[in-house]
């Protein structure tokens, strides 16, 4: 498909789809050090605060599902634009409303644009770059990374400057404008199919072979990810007495960490397997948590990030090499998954906590990674097997 398009069309598309992956980051990771002051404003519990969220990766869910089909119907541009409009309108509600039903609403429209950018972009790469599909997916999750890590450190600076947490949000409004722009002149890849999917033939496209492990792999990290950055700051406050800014400070190192490992994975994962490289990350992964959740290490969670670095975007790598039909459709399926276990992490963490304590519920997240290791565990050993017969 690269072909087909010019040097700088290839480059203005990779710098688009950059920009949307940091615009991704950013925009998801202010709802972690803004927590405290939302729950305090509306009064409102640990519990409640999650089913806030939990509309968020409704939407996702939902936005991951659909994106792929109308990509592979329509083509990229209109999802990735459609990803934008959706972020705008949703982060302009939830830094307007005042009640929990309508901050929910807002989250369920961020997450449409959000699952809309999960899709988008990571297609886009992979149709331009198929034989460094893994380095380039690599790198421009370090963007999202980048985004991540300026969240908590801005959120931080304006919070210090008594700033409320919904003028937070309303900064964020004019790079999501400003990105819609730079997608509106953009030449897209065209969609190799036109073809609908077909909703009797799932099971053979999208649940055939080891794909069923791949969905409950990456559904369990994107689990852990979003529990662990949406509940560190609360928790470090709450359970250890870090400052504020402090806390901030350390979800900015979390996101730091998870850019530092897919920039140096971006050039090793291919080189020592796809599978391999996760069951390697996501065993250290599983140390930290419970070294940093358990004993008075806590510093150690943070440098999660550097182990988690590199699974989804190398899953998602993974999963193109397997399939060369309906790859954005298997690809939103993919991230359905993802937004799946995006949906229930963070809200298994605020019921724990509301039931258990936040120690507790914190600790929630060691258990989600124990089980994406065991499903990578069990992917490299097929795969390993598989190349033993060949």
């Amino acid at each position: 498909m690269r072909d087909n398009l010019s040097r700088s069309t290839v480059t203005l598309l990779t710098i688009g789809c950059f920009f949307a992956f940091f615009l991704f980051g950013l925009t998801d990771n202010l709802k972690g050090p803004t927590l405290p002051m939302m729950l305090a404003e509306l009064n409102i519990n640990y519990g409640t605060g999650g089913n806030i969220f939990f509309g968020q990766y409704v939407g996702f869910f939902i936005a991951t599902l659909l994106t792929g089909i109308l990509a592979d119907r329509f083509g990229l541009k209109p999802v990735i634009l459609l990803a934008g409009v959706c972020l705008a309108l949703g982060v302009g509600g939830y830094s307007t409303f005042k009640t929990a039903a309508l901050l929910s609403l807002s989250l369920f429209i961020i997450g449409l644009g959000l699952g809309a950018f999960e899709l988008g972009p990571n297609a886009v790469i992979i149709s331009l770059y198929k034989k460094q599909k893994g380095l380039y997916l690599n790198l421009m999750a370090v963007m999202h990374g980048l985004g991540s890590t300026i969240a908590p450190l801005f959120a931080g600076w304006l919070l210090s400057l008594n700033e409320t947490w919904r003028v937070i949000y309303r900064w964020d409004l004019l790079m999501i404008g400003a990105f819609i722009l730079f997608a509106l002149f953009l030449r897209f890849p065209k969609p190799e199919e036109k073809t609908a999917f077909d909703f009797r033939n799932i099971s053979r496209v999208a649940f055939k072979d080891a794909m069923p492990l791949y969905y409950l792999a990456i559904a369990f990290y994107v689990a852990a990810e979003i529990g662990i950055s949406s509940w560190l700051v609360i928790y470090l406050q709450k359970i250890h007495a870090v400052s504020v800014s402090a806390s901030a400070q350390a979800l900015a190192l979390f996101f730091a960490m998870l850019m530092l490992g897919r920039f140096i994975g971006g050039f090793i994962v291919h080189r020592f397997g796809y599978l391999r490289s996760i069951l390697t990350a996501s065993l250290f992964s599983i140390f930290t948590i419970a070294i940093g959740t358990f004993t008075s290490l806590y510093f150690l969670l943070p440098f999660t990030g550097f182990f988690f670095s590199i699974i989804f975007p190398t899953l998602t790598a993974a999963v193109s090499d397997t399939h060369h039909e309906n790859v954005n459709t298997l690809l939103g399926l993919l991230f359905t998954f993802a937004g799946l276990g995006g949906l229930f992490g963070p809200w298994l963490v605020a019921w724990g906590s509301e039931f258990f304590g936040l120690q507790i519920g914190f600790a929630v997240n060691l258990i989600i990674v124990f089980m994406m290791f065991t499903f990578a565990l069990i992917l490299f050993r097929m795969d390993e097997k598989k190349r033993t017969v060949n």
